[in-house]
């Protein structure tokens, strides 16, 4: 592939240049961008130390003979290698909050943000929330979240993977929210104590026809240890249904992402009830049970 640059001058050029070059090479978008025009953007205003929001009224502007070879070399980066940006950035973003990301996590991703942006309602009231367990929280971006949706409640952002807790310990610090928040190793709810208001989960849920069909960009990520969940990507879910409910207050509620798992899982439990969140951003496969629901259900397991 051809990355020669000679003749760009404008960060609108290297946009364009980026995208068409991104676009040829069929990179995968599933990490956060919606397009090859999203990721190109966002890789030359970062390069070039300017935030995601910048106007394009200074797309325009010419750039220096330094910034052009940065930008060249960021962009082709992304294609050799086929990491996703976030990546080569060292940084996610998740409802509009910036996060440390590198390969030990997955790179920030879900709809339940919609959700944590409203405060779950209807489903619980915000001034009932003490407690907030991030279960499987990589790096830590849905609990940080919950934490300023619920500036007063106590967050609990528990993985199994210590290199994923040593990555969520950067965003706690990062966003100050030693007092608040802290990250704890465990398998599922194996080290954990007490009962929450809020469960909320990505755990993984990637089943065996989907985890061998991922794009080069998905093997950069902790993939067996953070995506794949058995043959039908419901290992992790099941055992979140038998022990959430010990977990739960009698108010709380239990969110959990499980993708294109979904139809597995109404499979599994017919006689459940499983509330399915919509999202005016896209994204599915993400259910709600209230605690009444979690401990009717924990009964006949």
């Amino acid at each position: 592939m051809d990355f020669n640059h000679t003749e760009l001058r404008t960060i609108k050029d290297y946009i364009r240049w980026g995208a068409s070059h991104f676009a040829a090479a069929n990179l995968s978008f599933s990490h956060g961008m919606a397009s090859a025009i999203d990721e190109a953007a966002y890789l030359v205003l970062h390069t070039l130390h300017l935030p995601v929001d910048t106007p394009d009224l200074y797309f325009d502007s010419r750039l220096t003979t330094a910034e052009r070879a940065a930008l060249a070399e960021i962009i082709q980066q992304r294609i050799e290698t086929r990491k996703p940006a976030a990546y080569l950035t060292r940084e996610g973003w998740f409802l509009g909050l910036p996060f440390y990301v590198d390969e030990r996590v997955l790179v920030p991703r879900s709809p339940i943000a919609e959700t944590i942006e409203k405060q779950f309602a209807p489903w619980i009231e915000p001034f009932e929330v003490n407690r907030v367990l991030d279960l499987c929280t990589g790096s830590g971006c849905i609990g940080i979240a919950c934490a300023y949706a619920f500036p007063h409640a106590q967050i609990d952002l528990s993985d199994i993977s210590s290199d994923a807790l040593a990555v969520a310990a950067i965003n706690i610090e990062r966003h100050h929210l030693q007092g608040q928040a802290q990250a704890i190793q465990s398998d599922l709810f194996e080290n954990l104590h007490g009962q929450y208001d809020i469960i909320v989960s990505n755990p993984p849920y990637v089943d065996a026809d989907d985890m061998a069909a991922l794009t080069p960009e998905f093997l950069h990520e902790p993939t067996e240890l953070a995506l794949a969940s058995g043959h039908d990507g419901l290992e992790h879910a099941h055992r979140i249904l038998r022990d959430a409910a010990e977990h739960l207050s009698d108010h709380g509620i239990l969110i959990v992402e499980v993708g294109n798992s979904q139809y597995a899982l109404q499979a599994a439990y017919p006689d459940v009830e499983f509330h399915w969140l919509t999202f005016e951003r896209g994204g599915d496969g993400v259910f709600l049970l209230t605690a009444a629901q979690v401990r009717e259900l924990a009964a006949t397991l």
